[in-house]
């Protein structure tokens, strides 16, 4: 590895590199990030069930939020709710290999960021932007636009409607042939 020095009397030299000085401090802190990702490993693997409850919970309000936003029918909305609870096993395992899988490092760059104290400072760079007088649309050219709208507006309720028939007949028929 070779160490460049920075240029004192060039001021556009990359300020990122580092003096020789503050390698040391480098290494050892790249060092104990890596501990913390082993150890958040080690945690997560022994407190495991805790995981798991973890993820059951997120899972139950995450659902339920979702659903309520999306879906106002009540029928329909409590077809949905039934269904994201027979789905919960499916979504434990994938959701418990994801944590194990990436939560580590992503806890640690988190914590790295809230004890590294850089840029604390930082300001929002300006950014010229221009801006273009549009022109209206024509009413007839409104109306149009304005009928296409509502059109696939019915179109997508009608889409989900049946969708949300198909899958509760799939996972009724799946049901009555266990």
């Amino acid at each position: 590895m070779t160490i460049v020095r920075q240029n004192t009397l060039n001021p556009t030299v990359n300020p990122s590199v580092n003096p020789p000085e503050n390698l040391p401090e480098k290494y050892a802190e790249a060092e104990r990030m890596r501990d913390v990702v082993l150890l958040l490993q080690n945690l997560i693997n022994s407190e495991e069930a805790t995981v798991k409850l973890i993820l059951d919970c997120l899972y139950d309000v995450g659902s339920v939020n979702l659903i309520n936003q999306k879906l106002r029918l009540k029928p329909l909305n409590r077809v949905m709710k039934l269904i994201a609870r027979m789905s919960k096993p499916v979504f434990r395992i994938i959701a418990l290999n994801w944590f194990k899988k990436n939560c580590p490092q992503l806890i640690t760059n988190w914590l790295h960021t809230q004890v590294s104290f850089e840029n604390l400072q930082k300001t929002p760079e300006q950014v010229a932007i221009e801006v273009v007088q549009l022109e209206p649309y024509s009413i007839p050219q409104r109306e149009s636009l304005s009928q296409e709208i509502k059109n696939l507006r019915y179109q997508v309720r009608w889409l989900a409607g049946i969708s949300i028939i198909a899958i509760a007949v799939l996972v009724i028929k799946a049901t009555w042939l266990n």
